[in-house]
Parts: structure tokens; C-alpha cells; sequence
């Protein structure tokens, strides 16, 4: 970006148990007055320093954003990221190779409060919420790409808007995490299962990889699996015009969409087809890195 707008790091906290693989830190930014954005929109981090390879300032990076547009501070100046630390540990010593660390998101997850950081948009489209008040959501996240999914059920069950008010749809959640200690933010979704308008009308599956066990194989457990055993719901829904939206990296797609065209096929739907007129009708939402 040519002229990066500045946030002010307010505090930032680790989210996951001590015994969770990884560092994944929840992160509240100040932003600049006049900066707005809406849930499921992302940021644009531009890490200081120069890319050791190519000399030239680091490039940007892009985060889903987890709060909503009032922020967690409900005062409408303020952004929350959940930021996952990248490190790359040596396959041979076992130890984590510090040249090889995620530039921006070691930044973030190391930035003290009061600290400066160079940020540009908000952008995206894709993941926005649906405009209709009684349309069912579904989201299927793994990991960190659980940010906008808060950003969405805040929206929808915390804060004390009319968009709360009037939600007649259901919102259901899969989240994918590998232990118990790395389920992101669920003090905040219990508390959201009780504050719903109409008796369960937040349904949150959590396939947590290490610890829990598929019914087909009896392997681990992952959000494909959590889509296989729910398909007769899952399709209920997608033909009654539920929105369903997926986040998180990238690998988590494959499975999915292999899952997806094989249920699909064992009820004589033509999958290729389905996804043709999901993606038309906008009740398609994929945001994956």
C-alpha cells in the first residue's frame, strides 16, 4: 500500500491452554479515526523492516478480522485479529529455526501495547453476512480461521443491536482445533449458546483432531467428518438458502469438497450442479490461505 494507514496496539493475550500445540495470540488494535469496516472483512498488515531475500520493504499480510464493527471495546475504534505464530521447527534438531519464522505474525504476537502498526484496507466481500435476517449460517472453520466466525456470532448473539434482535435464522459452527486446549474462544460461544433468542439457535460441533474419533474409520476426527455425519442437515439447510462459509487454511478445502461431492451422490445429488447454484445464489463462502 502506498500510504499504510497507523494502529496502536492496545493488549494482546494467548488464547490456547500452555499444553496447545503452537502460540495463537487474540490481539486489539486502536485504529486511525475514520477507519470502519463490517464482520468478515480482513486487514492489511505491513510488518516493519526489509525482506532479507529481496532487500525491499516486507509485504503486507493479510488477517481475517474477529471482532465486530464496534469492536471488542464496543466503541466503534478498534479491531481485533487471532493470529497464529508461525514457526517452522528443524526436522532433524527438533528446535525451531528462527530464520525461517512467520516475519509478520511473530511481529503481532510479540507487539507490546502503545506500539505502532502500519495497516491498510479493510477489504473483502466474500464473507459477508446475509443480508436476510432469517437466513440459516453455517460455518466451518479450522484453527485460526475461526476471526470472522466470532465477528458473525457476536453480531448475532452478544451485542444489543437490532441486527441481534431481529435474527430469526440458525447459526451452526464446526470448528476444527487439535486439542482441547487449542478450542479458540469457546467461554465466549457457551456464553452465546445462552443468550440466543430461541432455544437452539446456535448449534457448535467442535472435531478436535487428537482427542476425538471418527465414526467411519475410526480415525481422528475432522471437520469433514463433521459435515458427513451432519449431511442430511447440511443439505436440509443449503436447500432451504442457509449460507455456509468456510475459513481457515487452505488443506482444509480437499477433504471437504471430496466429502461433500460423496455424501452428495449417496442422496442422487448431482454435486458439481449443487455447487453451481450455491455459488450463484451467493450461499457459497470460501476464504482460505
Amino acid at each position: 500500500p502506498q500510504n499504510p494507514a497507523t494502529a496502536t496496539v492496545l493488549g494482546r493475550v494467548r488464547i490456547i491452554a500452555e499444553d496447545a500445540p503452537g502460540d495463537i495470540q487474540h490481539i486489539v488494535l486502536k485504529l486511525p479515526e475514520g477507519m470502519h469496516y463490517v464482520e468478515g472483512q480482513s486487514l492489511s498488515i505491513i510488518p516493519p523492516g526489509t525482506d532479507s531475500k529481496t532487500g525491499r520493504p516486507n509485504k503486507p499480510r493479510l488477517y481475517s478480522i474477529a471482532s465486530t464493527r464496534y469492536g471488542d471495546l464496543l466503541d466503534g475504534n478498534t479491531i481485533s485479529l487471532c493470529v497464529r505464530r508461525a514457526e517452522y521447527y528443524d526436522p532433524e534438531t527438533g528446535q525451531i529455526d528462527s530464520s525461517k519464522k512467520g516475519v509478520c505474525s511473530n511481529f503481532l504476537c510479540d507487539a507490546l501495547p502503545n506500539s505502532q502498526v502500519n495497516i491498510a484496507g479493510p477489504v473483502g466481500k466474500t464473507m459477508l453476512l446475509p443480508e436476510d435476517p432469517n437466513t440459516d449460517v453455517i460455518m466451518i472453520a479450522t484453527g485460526t480461521g475461526i476471526a470472522p466466525f466470532r465477528g458473525f456470532l457476536h453480531r448475532l448473539f452478544m451485542e444489543n443491536t437490532v441486527k441481534r434482535h431481529m435474527y430469526g435464522g440458525t447459526a451452526w459452527l464446526v470448528l476444527g482445533v487439535p486439542t482441547t486446549g487449542g478450542l479458540l474462544y469457546k467461554d465466549e460461544f457457551d456464553c452465546m449458546q445462552k443468550n440466543v433468542n430461541i432455544p437452539g439457535q446456535l448449534k457448535i460441533d467442535y472435531a478436535i483432531s487428537r482427542e476425538m474419533h471418527n465414526s467411519f474409520d475410526g480415525g481422528k476426527l475432522y471437520v469433514q467428518h463433521v459435515i458427513a455425519q451432519n449431511a442430511e442437515e447440511l443439505f436440509r439447510r443449503l436447500d432451504e438458502g442457509a449460507n455456509v462459509y468456510f475459513c481457515g487454511l487452505k488443506g482444509m478445502m480437499p477433504p471437504i469438497l471430496e466429502t461433500l461431492e460423496k455424501v452428495a451422490s449417496e442422496r442422487g445429488v448431482d454435486w458439481p450442479k449443487k455447487l453451481s447454484e450455491l455459488k450463484k445464489n451467493h450461499q457459497w463462502h470460501v476464504e482460505v490461505y
